[in-house]
């Protein structure tokens, strides 16, 4: 529990310091910021995944790497598996989060839909670096259907 509130406490903050440090003026800037959060969460992805990998067998194929990410890596960082998985089977996943928990804290409304973009920047990243140090090239983002709920659309970059 207490490590659960640090770690929300922390997202905030970095989340937070940021957009004070780089000045919020226009959507140029929300690009920037967003940006800069994703490629923080894209390190610790890399770090993160290789610490609970370190023991793991190899992986088949690219949907068994997605469904460690669904409940391994979710567990470890959001103490629960993400509630729903789907794919078409040509690489593309669909990873919703029915209570996101660096959502809850927001809203459980609305009213701050706009704002929820900067606070999925970060697991975006997370994401994307955890796959990317399992040798695979992706494209991950986010939409916020209603709070706290949300989809991250993984997107593997066939090349």
């Amino acid at each position: 529990m207490a490590d659960e509130t640090l770690f929300e406490l922390l997202h905030m903050e970095i989340v937070l310091h940021v957009y004070k440090s780089m000045g919020q003026d226009d959507d140029e800037d929300q690009g920037k910021h967003i940006h800069v959060l994703e490629n923080m969460g894209f390190r610790v992805g890399q770090g993160l995944i290789e610490r609970l990998t370190k023991d793991s067998p190899s992986f088949k194929d690219e949907l068994e790497v997605v469904k460690f990410l669904c409940k391994d890596l979710w567990t470890t960082l959001f103490k629960k598996q993400i509630d729903n998985l789907r794919t078409n089977h040509q690489g593309t996943f669909v990873l919703q989060d029915n209570r996101f928990l660096l959502l809850t804290q927001i809203s459980n409304s609305k009213q701050y839909l706009e704002e929820a973009p900067k606070f999925l920047a970060y697991t975006c990243g997370l994401i994307k670096g955890a796959l990317s140090n399992l040798g695979i090239s992706s494209l991950v983002s986010a939409e916020v259907p209603i709070m706290p709920s949300c989809k991250f659309q993984v997107v593997i970059s066939r090349s």
